[in-house]
This record gives structure tokens, sequence and C-alpha cells, in this order.
């Protein structure tokens, strides 16, 4: 059997990395299946509990119209995809969703709206519905495009828990999905969104065509980060009629899970969220994505404008694998990780090494 790498580390870190390098990522990536889940729940269970899942509802409270042109999106204005403009939602709209999302068990409510950059006379409306949804206990979220300091300022006031400003891909991949903004844009908002005292939602989208290569890379960029994502959602393309992407090739499953894994290796103390896509997931291939670490899930009908598993189906799949659902503000602590990971690291290394 081939030598394992030896730049891969032997074991699940005390404390998170931000010296990961390009070789030592691939070479994750290129583990044998088994060992590569071995890794990854050994990983989750230094720093998560085991066999629950944060569920997280996500609402386009402004929706269509975007003047981007990201290739996966049909929301932009620049596709034929049919998807209808309307205007910024009404508050008491916004709450009665919160709260149905609520009463369904989630714990974290995202609101999304296709700008490029919010105008400040709707980032005022958007600041009132977050203190309004922050009032009824649940963490909030908004993905809006990219933010200026002061925008994340304002939002954080408000009560904002999260932002959420995914990097898609890798900066080399980049410019074939998007040309409406740049890589170094969305490290921007990032950076001003960390200095308003946000948690960080950031992750990419797997299948438009990127290399193997390019899912490393991303990883790397977020892993190597100063202050990893709290959030890292990985997306399986779903490929939209109209979309310059409708027509992509499908992603080997497997793969799928590998970023997965490999995400969850790298960046040990987010939530990892099996995100867009799943409406075209099985329940078997789910599963292994909560077994290669992902501890989160978008949990309702709808993602923006694209379908979703509904809530008595996920309910109905955490049910059959014994998994729960998460409270509300649970996290890794930084005791857990440290004991559990050196409880993890354990006296055998036979499957990490790949030996028999």
């Amino acid at each position: 059997m081939p030598d394992r790498p030896s730049s891969l580390p032997d074991t699940p870190a005390a404390d998170p990395r931000h010296d990961w390098t390009l070789e030592q990522t691939e070479a994750l990536f290129a583990l044998p299946f088994p060992d590569l889940i071995h890794l990854a729940q050994r990983v989750h269970r230094a720093w998560h509990v085991p066999n629950t899942v944060q569920l997280s509802t996500l609402l386009s409270i402004k929706t269509g119209a975007c003047p981007e042109d990201c290739a996966y999106c049909p929301q932009s204005v620049r596709h034929a995809a049919g998807v209808e403009a309307e205007e910024l939602m009404p508050l008491p709209q916004v709450l009665e969703r919160a709260r149905a999302a609520r009463a369904a068990g989630a714990t974290r409510f995202c609101m999304g709206a296709a700008y490029r950059s919010p105008k400040a006379r709707d980032l005022e409306r958007i600041s009132q519905m977050v203190s309004a949804v922050h009032e009824l206990g649940l963490e909030t979220c908004a993905t809006l495009g990219m933010l200026s300091p002061p925008q994340a300022r304002q939002l954080k006031q408000a009560g904002l828990d999260y932002y959420n400003h995914n990097l898609d891909s890798s900066e080399e991949f980049y410019g074939q999905i998007i040309s409406t903004r740049s890589y170094q844009d969305r490290l921007d908002t990032l950076a001003a969104v960390r200095e308003a005292g946000l948690h960080v939602c950031c992750g990419g989208i797997v299948g438009m065509g990127e290399t193997p290569r390019d899912r490393a890379l991303m990883l790397l960029t977020l892993a190597n980060l100063p202050q990893h994502p709290e959030s890292v959602p990985i997306n399986q393309l779903v490929r939209v009629p109209g979309t310059p992407l409708a027509e992509a090739a499908d992603v080997d499953p497997l793969d799928f899970v590998r970023t997965i894994a490999v995400a969850r290796v790298m960046i040990p103390r987010a939530h990892v969220r099996l995100s867009a896509g799943r409406s075209s997931m099985s329940d078997e291939l789910q599963t292994l994505a909560f077994l290669a670490g992902a501890n989160s899930i978008f949990y309702g009908e709808k993602l923006l404008t694209t379908g979703n598993p509904d809530v008595a189906h996920d309910r109905a799949l955490l049910a059959r694998l014994g998994m729960r659902c998460e409270e509300r503000g649970a996290a890794p602590d930084d005791s857990l990780g440290g004991a559990a990971a050196a409880a993890a690291r354990g006296p055998s290394q036979a499957a990490v090494h790949g030996a028999t």
C-alpha cells in the first residue's frame, strides 16, 4: 500500500490551524475514502457534540433583478431563468415566516436579498427586520452582497449574529463564473464583517466545472483566514434552466462528500452546513455527508428561489439516523476541543496512516 504523505498531520489538532499548505490540503482529498471519513469523524467529535444538527431557515426577502452575473444564480438580471423581480418584503411578512421557522425547530433565521450591495434606505429596513427577528429569540443571519465597514457595523448594532458571503470557489477558477466583482471584493466584505464583530458564514459551491485543486484552494483560503468562519456552507450546484451552468456535468457524490470531510478537518470549530442541492440528494448521500462531519442544514421548503426537502422529510431522516436538533446558541467549547481532541488521537493511527 502506498505510504501516507509525510505532509499530512497525524492526528486532529488540539487547536485550529491557520498554516495549512496546498500539499497538505490535496493530501487530505487524496486519502482513501474510509480513512478520510474516519479522520473527519474524529475531528468532528473532538469539537462538537456528536449526532446533533443545527437547523437554519433561509428566506428571500428581496428576489431577482440582481445586476451581478454569477453563472449559477437564477436571480441575475442577465440570465433568462424566469425569476420575477420582487420588492423588499414587508416586515410583518418576514416576522410571520420567522415565527413559523422557530415553531418548526429552526434556531437560525437567514434573510437573503439579491443585491450587489444594499442601498442605505434598504439597509435601514433590513436592520429593522434583523432587530425584530432577534427579539423572537432566533439567531439572525443575512446575505445581502458586498458590505462596507459602516454597513456591517449598522447590521451588528441591529442585532445581526451572522453574515453569509461565500467565496464560491478558488481564486483561480472564480473568473470563469463571475466577472462583475472580484475575489478580493469578497475577501474585503469578509474582513468588514469580521471587524464589525459579526460571525462569518462562508463556503462555496461544488459542481460548477471546477477541478479538485480548485476545491482544495477554496478550503485552503478559508482555513488560513486569521479567524475561521463559524459556519461553512458546502453547496452542490443546483442547475437552473436559463443560467449558464444549466448543463453542467454531474458531480461524483463521493467527491462532494470528500469536500465536506476536508472542510471538517481543516476548519474544526465551524458548523459545516450541508446546503443547496439537498433536494436532489438521496437520504444515503446526506447520511454520508453527516458522517463526514456536516452538522448543519438549511431547513424548509425553499432556498431563496430553489427547492429544498420539506420539514417532515428532514425530521423523518434525522429520526431514522438517531440524530437530534441542536439547541439555539450551542457552539463548540475550547475545553471540549482540547480535551476531546487529545482523546480522539488515541493510541492507534492505523486507519489514518492507511495501514492494514
